[in-house]
């Protein structure tokens, strides 16, 4: 029953034993929901989101190994000394084990990012480990044995049980980013040059060269955007390094509050 309170005149209304419970599990559900899904999150863990160092910036691609685009990729990188990591999915590295092996052999670093592309949040740790570990497997036998230390959970999507798999399985960490591009659909470059003149040094970004829902994706908006940023980064003094470069320490020395630059 609800209840009626005068309070110097004016009438008020206190919730009763079961509204304050259902008020509670919908706070509890939204703070859950923003833990899960947030790249800032540490709700469910550290995670690392930032290099660290105001000279550097974190080029990551999610969803490769793409025929499509990842060569051009990997050219246009060479031809400005810029290293990145590759968070590739198990499906597509046994589909194109050779682009697999040579981002690897261009100095670039592998990151797991699961089987199948899954939505990790309600996985049980067994199938969450089967989703790292069919991953890594598919790595080491297209690259020869690629040492893997970082994961990145497809859509960014975590649960409280992903951090103690991730460290039972020796993974130095869970790799988010503290900048994004928008650029996982087909768009004109220019939206994706626009969005990136947001990135400053620090920063991880977060990129695709593949689509995970159709092998060779559109992903040229994203070559062209970088094709215009990179040469600019570069005058402005900027690195680019691997998450491998950075270090498990910055998981560490990153404040929880740490977020991106706006």
């Amino acid at each position: 029953m609800r209840e009626w309170e005068k309070n110097g005149g004016a009438e008020r209304k206190s919730m009763d034993g079961p509204e304050i419970a259902g008020a509670a599990v919908l706070g509890a559900a939204i703070v859950g929901a923003w833990g899960a899904v947030h790249p800032q999150s540490q709700l469910f863990g550290r995670t690392i989101r930032e290099t660290g160092n105001a000279q550097t910036i974190g080029l990551t691609f999610d969803d490769g190994p793409n025929p499509a685009v990842t060569p051009a990729l990997l050219d246009l990188l060479d031809q400005h000394d810029a290293r990145a990591t590759f968070f590739l999915m198990g499906s597509r590295v046994r589909a194109f084990p050779e682009i697999t092996r040579e981002i690897a052999a261009r100095g670039h670093t592998i990151g797991n990012h699961t089987e199948t592309h899954a939505n990790l949040t309600f996985l049980t740790p067994a199938k969450l480990r089967a989703e790292l570990n069919r991953c890594s497997e598919a790595i080491h036998a297209a690259t020869g044995g690629e040492e893997l230390s970082w994961m990145r959970p497809p859509f960014g999507f975590r649960g409280p049980q992903l951090g103690a798999v991730v460290r039972g399985l020796g993974y130095s960490g869970v790799a988010m980013w503290s900048k994004w591009a928008w650029d996982w659909m087909p768009q004109p470059a220019s939206r994706v040059i626009h969005r990136l003149r947001r990135v400053f040094g620090g920063d991880i970004l977060l990129l695709h060269d593949g689509d995970h829902r159709v092998a060779q994706g559109d992903r040229r908006h994203t070559v062209e955007a970088l094709r215009h940023w990179l040469p600019r980064w570069k005058d402005a003094g900027m690195r680019f390094v691997t998450l491998d470069a950075i270090g498990s320490a910055a998981t560490e020395d990153i404040p929880a509050t740490a977020g991106g630059k706006t």
